[in-house]
């Protein structure tokens, strides 16, 4: 069984995506949320809109890069692997961490605020990063955006709920919105992760936006009602709004690059 599991880190490319497979990142994943939400405690850095600042890019970043690797820009089969799920979601964690460390210690010097660092950091990255696709499906691009805006203007003045909310639930709703329309109007795309690609087998890819809406407006609605730690719950949210950026990110840029 250990062999198998180092067998995801080292092939990723392997098999596909199995239930196994998917327990396995899932573990990983909250492994490294888990030591991230350990550094910031100790660093003291208050879990708001202002790690949302710090750290979106970077999450933007690791999604261009998967996008860049599935184009076939990268040769290196080593490069290849490290820039694959799960490895890429360990380099972009360890970048972030160092990075975080870094700019608080600037910070501590008044030199500037460590979102204000991070930001334009991360910010650099991404934008490079796209240089190297070439987009070419504006029609894609067109409908992903007729599909997202209203969630985004529900998002942007439904002020009754909490910033993080609000912030986990749109790029939610965008990756559920960006796998939608890849499915629906590009047949060349498939669905690979398990759990959706039950759903949409079912019931057809739109219900996958109705399902993740439902799942993720509960699991928010549990949270606020049932958790007092509202640091706790703001970091939570705000990974909810990651989990989505990455692969909302990551299916947008691979539909318009027609990747």
């Amino acid at each position: 069984m250990g062999i198998k599991i180092l067998n995801y880190f080292l092939n990723p490319y392997e098999e596909g995506y199995t239930i196994e497979k998917t327990l396995v990142f899932a573990l990983l994943f909250i492994v490294l949320a888990f030591v991230i939400y350990k550094l910031l405690k100790k660093l003291k850095i208050k879990i708001d809109r202002r790690l949302v600042i710090a750290t979106l890019p970077f999450v933007f970043f690791g999604s261009s890069l998967r996008v860049i690797v599935d184009s076939g820009i990268i040769k290196n089969q080593t490069l290849k692997i490290l820039l694959t799920t799960p490895n890429i979601y360990i380099i972009i964690s360890m970048l972030i961490l160092s990075l975080l460390y870094f700019s608080i210690s600037l910070q501590k010097k008044k030199i500037a605020k460590y979102h204000k660092i991070m930001f334009s950091i991360g910010s650099t990255l991404f934008i490079v990063s796209l240089t190297l696709l070439r987009f070419v499906n504006f029609y894609g691009a067109l409908l992903i955006f007729l599909f997202i805006f209203p969630w985004l203007l529900f998002c942007l003045f439904f002020k009754k709920w909490s910033f993080e909310n609000r912030f986990a639930l749109f790029f939610q709703m965008l990756d559920a919105n960006a796998t939608f329309v890849s499915l629906n109007f590009f047949p060349l795309y498939k669905e690979q992760h398990v759990i959706p690609n039950f759903i949409i087998s079912l019931f057809g890819p739109y219900s996958f936006v109705i399902v993740k809406f439902i799942v993720v407006v509960s699991i928010l609605f549990l949270i606020d009602k049932f958790s007092k730690d509202r640091e706790l719950n703001n970091y939570v949210k705000i990974i909810i709004g990651f989990l989505g950026a990455a692969t909302g990110m990551r299916d947008s840029l691979r539909l318009i690059a027609l990747v």
